[in-house]
């Protein structure tokens, strides 16, 4: 057990030690890991602003029932909107109303590609349902979302053979949106910046991982177990032998005057 623990305590060690070189590392790398980011984050938001094309998001609102007696709402109108947000979920994305929609509009596009289009989502826990279409035109994702609402309040209706107080309403048509949905410029820059950054990171702490030669004592000492006896120091040998070879030359001169 002593031995167990021993060598965990060693191991330990040695990954806190290799950690600590790869802190050093990086700091001592600091420069270029900014450099790294910033460069990143240019390519990365010149990619988004020249070769992405924008899209657009127009969004409409639609109200699923209205109260069943006077305008008073009861606890079964809650329900039954509840319950007919997840149909009209699914019922809007039927093949005759997206048909409809492509007629009315002629839009050069089949059923599968205005599907692709399009985004339907319930807001919350209320009876609101949040009909979106993303275009790369703005004017075009607002008459397409325009349009799919007003086909569907009167198609699906039908199809369900639903009462009044069952049949949704318009709350909110769409407006041209003024701002492209995506890319996201910013977070894409950031993104850039930051993979950059960790790429160089990586190529950094892999090139000294990958390095075994033995550079310092300590290098010398956690192979082979033993400290060494002397360093050479760094430097140009070949000016240092010339200045020793000139001191020597000198101090035999003056040795042989004073014999």
């Amino acid at each position: 057990m002593n031995q167990e623990n021993q060598l965990t305590e060693q191991n330990s060690e040695e990954t806190e030690i290799d950690l600590l070189e790869i802190f050093y590392l990086l700091r001592a790398k600091l420069v270029w890991l900014i450099l790294a980011f910033v460069i990143g984050g240019v390519i990365a938001g010149s990619i988004t602003h020249s070769l992405i094309t924008p899209k657009y998001t127009a969004t409409a609102k639609m109200y699923m029932i209205s109260a069943s007696s006077g305008s008073v709402l009861d606890l079964s109108d809650f329900n039954i909107g509840t319950s007919l947000s997840q149909d009209y979920t699914e019922l809007i994305k039927i093949r005759p109303v997206f048909n409809e929609v492509i007629d009315n509009l002629n839009l050069d596009m089949e059923y599968e590609d205005l599907l692709k289009k399009v985004d339907i989502s319930v807001v919350g826990d209320s009876r609101l349902l949040a009909v979106s279409v993303e275009d790369n035109d703005p004017k075009l994702a607002q008459s397409i979302v325009n349009e799919l609402v007003d086909t569907a309040v009167t198609y699906i209706p039908k199809v369900m053979n639903a009462s009044e107080n069952a049949q949704p309403t318009i709350a909110e048509y769409a407006v041209v949106p003024d701002e492209p949905s995506s890319p996201n410029l910013a977070k894409n820059i950031i993104l850039g910046a930051v993979v950059a950054m960790l790429l160089v990171a990586v190529i950094f702490v892999v090139r000294m991982l990958m390095d075994d030669s033995l550079n310092t004592a300590e290098d010398v000492e956690k192979e082979f177990g033993i400290m060494p006896f002397t360093v050479i120091p760094e430097g140009d040998i070949e000016e240092i032998s010339d200045e020793v070879e000139k001191a020597i030359s000198k101090e035999k001169k003056k040795r042989r005057k004073k014999k």
